[in-house]
């Protein structure tokens, strides 16, 4: 079977808008956590959320503008930056060899929103006759195509918290399997609205503000978090059998070892330990390699009670008596749970701290919980001798667990 590696990476994320200055802020613990700003803010009692506060509109022409959903314009400007690092270009035989797997887990949220308020608020007897291209979850994967002219397969996945992580595996199958020789892969969310987030409060899972410092209400694996900040974003990858890569001459950033994927089965909305520890073990399975192995985790965690906890667990049952030695992160404290591309964003974190040998922090773990007792590196940034292998684990709603594994280029 065929290697797979990576040779593009692109993001447009509340901290930042490319990936060295959205890992340069993860180093130095910058949050991109942000206090609502809108009339309605003060009924909620999450009135927190992380932004992507880059001009984005800016970057297209008003005729394209016309047919673009926020999601979508984040994906094009993640997806003109991976493709524009890898250096391909897709004309001719390679667009029709190059396959795009996108996820995202609400798609047009803010049109959809738009056209509710037009039609029952504002009482408009006419929407705008792109609004159904521009909802539809498959509108970010649609207009990638269109932008950098790639005509091979086609896919949008939507399992909630996990999708652009299984896209990237997909994409990683695909290609290990022949089905592809390029992939853009990744995923993005725009859904900061008034109605995503009222739904969202509703369920209780949003971190309660902290009136002192607002920036540090999420707080991942602390004993006193209370819950996610919703943000928004895109990342893109480009994935590339590992002969072609070093044909044309590119710059390989990392290799995708293994994918690892499980369905819980048991709640729709509470996770599973063994489902998130079976996709783990899969993904090393798939890789060739044993716990031993692992050098650091990218952990999924959200702040939230339950899910920490449950990913605690989920670690120990994998890694056994050495799940206490590894470095483990959770992002999330600081550019926010988003959701559908929440996998992408911290795939490239992952890819960084690889590339770097440099761990992010775990931010604001003030207070940390005796229950989750892993090395969730909270004192700082942490240079590690040794990184070669590094694990990103992405968990969704559903009971949809996505697992990868990538290794150090050798």
């Amino acid at each position: 079977m065929k290697r797979v590696v990576v040779t593009g990476m692109g993001t447009v994320a509340p901290m930042g808008g490319d990936v060295s200055s959205f890992f340069a802020a993860l180093l130095a613990g910058h949050s991109g956590v942000r206090k609502l700003d809108t009339p309605w803010a003060g009924s909620l009692t999450a009135g927190i959320v992380a932004p992507v506060t880059e001009e984005i509109a800016s970057h297209f022409p008003k005729l394209k503008l016309i047919s673009l959903d926020r999601v979508s314009q984040l994906s094009l400007l993640a997806a003109r930056q991976a493709v524009t690092q890898a250096g391909i270009d897709f004309s001719g035989e390679q667009g029709e060899q190059c396959g795009i797997y996108w996820g995202t887990g609400m798609g047009g949220a803010n049109t959809l929103e738009s056209a509710y308020n037009d039609l029952l608020i504002h009482s408009a007897t006419r929407l705008k006759p792109t609004t159904v291209v521009m909802v539809m979850n498959n509108a970010s994967t649609g207009q990638i195509g269109i932008e950098f002219d790639i005509r091979g397969p086609s896919y949008t996945y939507s399992s909630a918290c996990s999708s652009s992580a299984v896209a990237i595996g997909e994409a990683f199958r695909a290609i290990r399997f022949g089905l592809v020789k390029t992939a853009i892969a990744g995923g993005a969310e725009a859904m900061l609205t008034q109605g995503v987030i009222k739904s969202w409060e509703s369920l209780q899972t949003l971190a309660r503000v902290d009136a002192e410092r607002p920036e540090t209400s999420c707080r991942p694996f602390s004993a006193d978090r209370s819950g996610f900040v919703l943000g928004e974003g895109a990342a893109a990858l480009i994935l590339e059998e590992e002969s072609a890569a070093k044909a044309r001459g590119a710059t390989i950033l990392a290799e995708i070892a293994g994918y690892g994927n499980t369905t819980d089965a048991t709640h729709i909305t509470q996770p599973e330990a063994s489902g998130q520890a079976r996709a783990m073990r899969l993904a090393l399975a798939e890789a060739g390699l044993n716990p031993e192995q692992v050098d650091h985790i990218n952990a999924h965690g959200t702040g939230t009670k339950v899910g920490d906890l449950s990913e605690t667990h989920a670690i120990k049952q994998v890694f056994g008596a050495r799940a206490g030695h590894i470095p483990i992160c959770a992002t999330k404290a600081l550019h926010g749970h988003l959701m559908g591309a929440t996998g992408a964003v911290e795939m490239l974190a992952a890819i960084e701290t690889l590339r770097t040998r440099t761990v992010p922090p775990t931010a604001h773990l003030f207070h940390p919980d005796p229950e989750c007792d892993l090395d969730y590196v909270a004192e700082g940034p942490r240079e590690l001798a040794r990184l070669d292998v590094v694990m990103s684990n992405s968990f969704g709603f559903g009971g949809n667990n996505a697992v990868i594994a990538v290794k150090r280029h050798s």
